[in-house]
């Protein structure tokens, strides 16, 4: 298994980690094919079913490689799944431009789905642990906050950027400069500290191995109620905006607002998330109680928003969408925090498997609710397990963080 050594408070050296960690965060979404695969399958031939296909096998290739990622991130290491990540999104992505085909695409969303399963704990876990290791561990939330502003930024800007790029060069262009991202995402991560001590032990029920890793894992989520707890609250609150954001377009034209002013509104929802980031410092100030009453309060300004059928009522739905991100952040501030064993990057994979399955059920459960009510019905129907979230905050709140008075 693996250990963390440890040093003093050092500002500089946390500055340092939190520059990198954005631009990892930023290059790995500015990504210029984000807003055109679709165009690219379509230009190819593929039918609604067949693209509807891949997208199944991209989640279900995510849901498959998720805790198995996880478990090589804590054996080996983080900073070598977030080198490997981007390289195998790449070739996928280089592998639809070089080779278009239905084979092709299919084969790049795995090794896309793939790539992000390496990323997803790994980024997590080697952040929290080297914050610890700088006696930073208390400024995770501002630095994941952070990071995801860059992520969001970064995505608007590769979406500005595609179409120049379109014109200029058509798709191979788009997908020459995706590659070049992720390569440039790879080399950001190999640039991230990494700073675990490999320790044999020959024992493998210590952890020795990945079977030993899992279970380690395992054992933390059901031996310690706060990670159970915080892992639940982190699968609630993270799937059910994660999949109604998929869905903002179409709750966009459903106001009868000009299909050129979709994107717009489309925007002032994106505008309210990177708020949410961006106020995660403020927010790690309140109590579980405020923070309930925060989630109730989102949630029913989303429901109204989505209920007016205006397009006003997005300025609701976008401030619904800030309090859901911030939440987000926050309680996986708290799981990181509650985890104390060695497989970090395990239990924040299983937590990314159960955001995952359960994201899974949301699609489902929009797309049997959208064939008996509108898109703002469905969008304050499926706001309701928000109040779920919120009286568990307030029935059993977290206990407050402690300063660990690193600087800002």
């Amino acid at each position: 298994m693996l250990t963390l050594s440890s040093c003093p408070n050092d500002a500089a050296a946390v500055r340092r980690l939190e520059r990198r960690l954005c631009l990892y965060a930023g290059l790995e979404d500015f990504v210029l094919l984000y807003p055109l695969y679709a165009l690219l399958f379509a230009e190819h031939g593929l039918s609604t079913a067949e693209i509807s296909s891949l997208f199944a096998l991209w989640s279900l290739t995510g849901l498959v490689a998720e805790v198995p990622s996880g478990v090589w991130a804590d054996l080996v290491s983080r900073r070598l799944m977030l080198v490997a990540g981007p390289c195998l999104t790449g070739a996928g992505f280089a592998l639809w431009s070089l080779a278009p085909s239905y084979g092709a695409f299919a084969a790049g969303f795995v090794l896309w789905g793939v790539g992000g399963s390496l990323r997803s704990g790994a980024y997590e876990a080697l952040a929290h642990d080297e914050l610890e290791r700088l006696g930073a561990a208390s400024r995770y939330a501002r630095v994941m906050g952070r990071a995801a502003a860059w992520s969001m930024a970064a995505t608007a800007a590769a979406t500005a950027v595609a179409a120049p790029v379109l014109a200029v060069g058509g798709l191979p262009a788009v997908a020459a400069a995706s590659v070049v991202a992720c390569l440039l995402c790879a080399a950001a991560g190999a640039a991230l500290p990494e700073h675990r001590k490999a320790v044999r032990d020959t024992r493998e029920e210590d952890g020795a191995g990945a079977s030993g890793t899992l279970r380690a894992g395992l054992a933390e989520v059901r031996g310690s109620a706060p990670v159970r707890r915080a892992l639940l609250l982190s699968v609630a609150v993270t799937s059910l905006w994660g999949a109604l954001d998929e869905y903002v377009p179409l709750l966009a034209a459903a106001t009868g607002a000009a299909e050129s002013a979709v994107p717009l509104l489309v925007l002032v929802v994106w505008a309210g998330v990177t708020a949410g980031s961006l106020l995660v410092g403020r927010g790690e100030r309140l109590t579980g109680r405020a923070l309930g009453a925060l989630v109730a309060g989102g949630a029913l300004a989303m429901a109204a928003g989505a209920l007016s059928g205006h397009p006003a009522g997005f300025a609701l739905v976008g401030a619904g969408f800030l309090v859901f991100q911030l939440a987000d952040v926050l309680v996986d501030a708290r799981l990181q925090a509650a985890i104390t064993g060695p497989s970090r990057a395990t239990v924040t994979s299983l937590a990314g498997l159960g955001s995952g399955a359960a994201t899974l059920g949301v699609y489902g459960a929009y797309a049997t609710l959208s064939g008996h009510a509108s898109h703002g019905t469905v969008f304050a129907l499926l706001g309701l397990p928000y109040l779920l979230v919120a009286a568990a905050l307030f029935a059993r709140p977290a206990p407050e963080p402690v300063p660990e008075g690193a600087a800002d």
